[in-house]
C-alpha cells in the first residue's frame, strides 16, 4: 500500500493540513485530547517523531475518539498507513477506529478542497490476530507449518483431556482437576509468566497438591499440539513473544512500523507487555491508551502493573496525558465514582469532570432481601419507562451471573422482556462445533481433535473406532484417498463413502470460495442433524448463518482462525432466550458491561461479600481490583444510578429449617467520604409489601386444589 502522500498524487498533506485547517478539523477535541492526538514532532521529510506516550483515559472521556484522531493525525502528517500498527482487544474496535480516522482525514481534505481518500490500516486488529498473521508469514522461522490450525477454547480443552487420559490422571483414586480447570491453569501460567507453584498457590489452591502431575500434563499437552500442527489461543502470543527474543527478528519487525498504538492497555498481560517492550525498546513511536481504574480482568491474567509501570520503562520516562473531561455521566454520578476510586492505593490520580450537571444524586437503597431488591428494580425500571426512557437504555448490573436469578423470575412474572449478557456462545453449540470440526480437519489433516469429533458424527464410530481410524490415516501420511478403503463399523457403512468424498473435496478445493467449501460440508452434515439433535430445523438455520458468514473471508484457513480468535456475536451470546418485542431490559455482569453505557443503571448486592467478593479477602491486590469493578459499574450510568444493598441473604441450602439467612454487611468501599456523595433511601416505602404490594398471607383464600382437579374432568 502506498503512503498517504503518494496516494494524494504528490500533494504533501502535512503541508496542507498544518495550521488553520488542522485546528479546524481537531476543534472538537479538548486540550488534553488534542495534546494526545498531536503528540510528537513533525519531520521535514514527512512523518512524525514521537517518544513514548501514555494516555490515561478516564471513563467516558472520549478515549476512542482521541485515538482515532491520533491515527488520522499521523496519516495526515505523511506516515504511511502500512507503517502504523494498531492493537486493540476486539476486531470491531479496530474497524471502528479505522472508520473514524477515515472520516477525520476526509474532513481535513475537504477543508482544502481535496478529494477524499480511504484510510485503511492493514496492520490493525487484536494482539492475537496480528500474531496469527506474523506467524503464518514467518512460520518456518518459528518451526511451524504454515497451515497450522488455531484451536478454540473448547477444542484446546478436549486436547488437554487427551493428554490427561494418556497419563491416566483420571484414575488416581482422588479428585484430579477436570480438563477445563487444567486448561485454565496452563493458560494463566503462560500469560502471567509466573512459576506453576505460585499460580497454584495464589489462584488455584485446591489443585496445589497436583503440581508435579500438572507439570507433566502441560508438557504432554504441548507435545500433542506440536505433533498435530495446532496452536491454541495462548500459543499465538507465546510464539510471538519467543520470536521477539531473537535480535534479528525483533529488528526486522521494528523496521516495519514507525508507530505502534495500543488500546485498552490496562487489560494487557505480561506476555503482551513483553512483546511491546521488545517491539519498541526505547519507546519511540509507542502510544498506549488505557485507564488503570478500569483494570478488572486479573482472572484472565491481565496485570495492572503494565500500565502503572509504563512511564518508568523508558529513559527519559514516557509522557503522560490524562483525560478527565467526561462526556457520559452527570456530575453527581462522577462525584460518587471519584470518591470510590480515590480510596484506592497505587493509581494515576484523576478527577472526572462532567459536561452535564444534575440535581439528582446517586441513590444507596436499603432493601430487605433479594425479593425486595427485585421489586425495587422493577418499580424503578417501569417508572423510567413511563418517563420516556426505553427499556434498552436501562441496565441492571451484578458481580456474578447468579445474582440476577430472583430478578429474572420477577421479570418473567411481570412480562418484562430482557436480555442477559454472558453465557453460552454461538460457537459452543454442539451442531456448530460439528460442522467446524469437519472444516478444520479438511483444512489441516493433522488436527487430531477435529478428526475425533468429525469421525464420531457417524453412527457406530465411537472414541475407540475414531482412534483406530486416525492412526491408519497417520500411517498413510494423511492421504485422504486412504480413508475410502478403511473398514468402518457396519452402522457407518452407508454414510462413509459420502463422508470421505466430502472431506477430500473440501480439502482439494482451495480455489473455491469459502462459502462454497462450507456449503459442501453443510450439505453432507445437515441430514445428520435429524439423527443427532432435537429441533433440527432451528439448528440448520444456524449452519446457514455460518455459511453466509464464511462468504466474507478469502480463505478457509482465515475463516476458521478468525472464528477462533474473535467469535461472532449471535443469539447464543445471551444467557437465555430473550422475549424480544418492542423493547427489552439489559441484564449484565459488570465484566461484560465494560465499555457500555445506559441512561439508568441499577447495581445489585452492593454489600461486603459481593463488593468486594468474598473470594478476594486476604489479598490486597484483589481487593483493589474489586474496588475498580464497582467503579466501572458506576461509570456505566449516564443520568441515574442506584446502588442496592440487601439487608439479608437467604441460605436455605445450609439449613432445612426456617428461613436461614445471613445479614449483609455494608460494603467496605462505602466509606464516609463515599456516603457523603450518596442519597440514602429504603424500599419498600411504609405500607407496601417488598414485592407483591400486600401483607404476607393477606387476601381471600383461593381453592387451588379444586382448580387442579377440575382441569382433568
Amino acid at each position: 500500500m502506498l503512503a498517504i502522500n503518494q496516494l494524494w498524487m504528490g500533494i504533501q498533506p502535512s503541508r496542507i493540513i498544518v495550521g488553520m485547517s488542522l485546528r479546524a478539523v481537531f476543534a472538537a477535541l479538548n486540550d488534553a485530547q488534542l495534546a494526545a492526538a498531536t503528540h510528537g514532532v513533525r519531520l521535514p521529510a514527512g512523518g512524525v517523531s514521537a517518544g513514548p506516550l501514555l494516555v490515561i483515559a478516564g471513563a467516558g472521556t472520549g478515549k476512542t475518539n482521541t485515538l482515532a484522531h491520533r491515527v488520522a493525525h499521523l496519516a495526515l502528517e505523511g506516515v504511511a498507513q502500512e507503517r502504523l500498527l494498531l492493537l486493540t482487544f476486539t476486531r470491531r474496535a479496530a474497524a471502528e477506529m479505522g472508520r473514524r480516522a477515515e472520516r477525520i482525514v476526509a474532513s481535513a481534505l475537504a477543508e482544502q478542497g481535496g478529494a477524499s481518500q480511504p484510510v485503511r490500516l492493514p496492520w490493525s486488529g487484536t494482539f492475537h490476530s496480528v500474531a496469527n498473521r506474523l506467524l503464518r508469514r514467518h512460520a518456518q522461522r518459528a518451526g511451524l507449518e504454515p497451515g497450522f490450525t488455531v484451536l478454540d477454547r473448547g477444542d484446546a480443552a478436549d486436547l488437554i483431556d487427551v493428554a490427561r487420559q494418556e497419563l491416566d490422571l483420571g484414575r488416581t483414586g482422588r479428585r484430579f482437576p477436570r480438563k477445563d480447570t487444567c486448561l485454565a491453569i496452563y493458560s494463566f501460567r503462560v500469560n502471567t509468566r509466573a512459576p506453576l507453584e505460585r499460580v497454584l498457590e495464589e489462584t488455584f489452591p485446591w489443585c496445589a497438591e497436583w503440581q508435579a502431575e500438572l507439570m507433566d500434563l502441560c508438557r504432554r499437552y504441548v507435545e500433542l499440539k506440536q505433533q498435530h500442527c495446532v496452536l491454541d489461543y495462548d500459543d499465538l502470543l507465546l510464539y510471538w513473544h519467543a520470536l521477539m527474543q531473537d535480535v534479528t527478528f525483533a529488528g526486522e519487525l521494528r523496521a516495519m512500523f514507525d508507530h505502534v498504538l495500543v488500546d485498552e492497555y490496562q487489560d494487557t498481560n505480561a506476555l503482551q507487555g513483553g512483546i511491546l517492550h521488545a517491539l519498541c525498546p526505547d519507546g519511540a513511536g509507542l502510544t498506549v491508551v488505557g485507564d488503570d481504574a478500569q483494570s478488572i480482568y486479573a482472572f484472565r491474567a491481565a496485570t495492572v502493573e503494565n500500565i502503572l509501570e509504563f512511564p518508568r520503562r523508558f529513559d527519559p520516562p514516557a509522557r503522560i496525558v490524562t483525560l478527565e473531561r467526561n462526556y457520559r455521566s452527570v456530575q453527581p454520578i462522577l462525584d460518587a465514582a471519584n470518591a470510590v476510586i480515590a480510596e484506592g492505593s497505587r493509581q494515576y490520580r484523576k478527577h472526572l469532570r462532567s459536561t452535564r450537571g444534575s440535581a439528582q444524586r446517586v441513590r444507596l437503597v436499603a432493601v430487605a432481601d433479594d425479593a425486595a431488591q427485585a421489586g425495587y428494580v422493577l418499580e424503578r425500571v417501569l417508572d423510567a419507562r413511563e418517563r420516556g426512557v426505553p427499556l434498552r437504555r436501562q441496565a441492571v448490573l451484578f458481580r456474578s451471573s447468579h445474582h440476577s436469578d430472583v430478578l429474572e423470575l420477577e421479570l418473567v412474572r411481570r412480562n418484562v422482556p430482557y436480555v442477559k449478557y454472558g453465557g453460552l456462545r454461538f460457537l459452543e453449540a454442539a451442531h456448530v462445533k460439528d460442522l467446524l470440526a469437519l472444516l478444520r480437519w479438511a483444512d489441516n489433516p493433522r488436527n487430531r481433535i477435529a478428526a475425533f469429533r468429525a469421525l464420531q458424527i457417524l453412527p457406530g464410530m465411537g472414541p475407540a473406532n475414531a482412534d483406530r481410524c486416525f492412526k491408519v490415516f497417520i500411517a498413510a501420511n494423511f492421504e485422504w484417498a486412504t480413508l475410502a478403503d478403511y473398514r468402518v463399523p457396519v452402522a457407518a457403512c452407508d454414510a462413509w463413502p459420502a463422508f470421505t468424498a466430502m472431506l477430500a473435496t473440501v480439502a482439494a478445493s482451495p480455489e473455491e470460495t469459502v462459502a462454497v467449501q462450507v456449503a459442501i460440508a453443510r450439505r453432507w452434515y445437515e441430514p445428520m442433524l435429524h439423527e443427532l439433535y432435537a429441533a433440527p430445523s432451528v439448528r440448520a438455520g444456524d449452519l446457514e448463518q455460518l455459511e453466509q458468514l464464511a462468504g466474507q473471508y478469502p480463505t478457509l484457513e482465515r475463516f476458521l482462525t478468525e472464528l477462533a480468535l474473535d467469535p461472532p456475536q449471535a443469539s447464543g451470546d445471551l444467557a437465555g432466550p430473550p422475549l424480544l418485542d418492542e423493547d427489552y431490559l439489559i441484564l449484565s455482569t459488570i465484566h461484560s458491561a465494560k465499555g457500555q453505557e445506559w441512561d439508568c443503571v441499577h447495581v445489585l448486592n452492593v454489600a461486603d461479600g459481593n463488593f468486594p467478593s468474598e473470594f478476594a479477602a486476604g489479598r490486597p491486590e484483589a481487593i483493589e481490583e474489586e474496588r475498580r469493578l464497582l467503579y466501572v459499574a458506576m461509570t456505566r450510568a449516564r443520568n441515574e444510578l442506584s446502588l442496592i444493598a440487601p439487608l439479608k441473604y437467604y441460605v436455605t441450602q445450609q439449613s432445612r429449617r426456617g428461613d436461614a439467612h445471613v445479614y449483609g454487611a455494608r460494603s467496605r468501599f462505602l466509606t464516609p467520604a463515599v456516603l457523603g456523595e450518596l442519597e440514602p433511601a429504603s424500599w419498600p416505602r411504609q405500607g407496601t409489601d417488598s414485592l407483591h404490594g400486600g401483607a404476607a398471607g393477606a387476601g381471600q383464600r383461593i381453592d387451588v386444589a379444586a382448580t387442579l382437579r377440575d382441569f382433568w374432568r
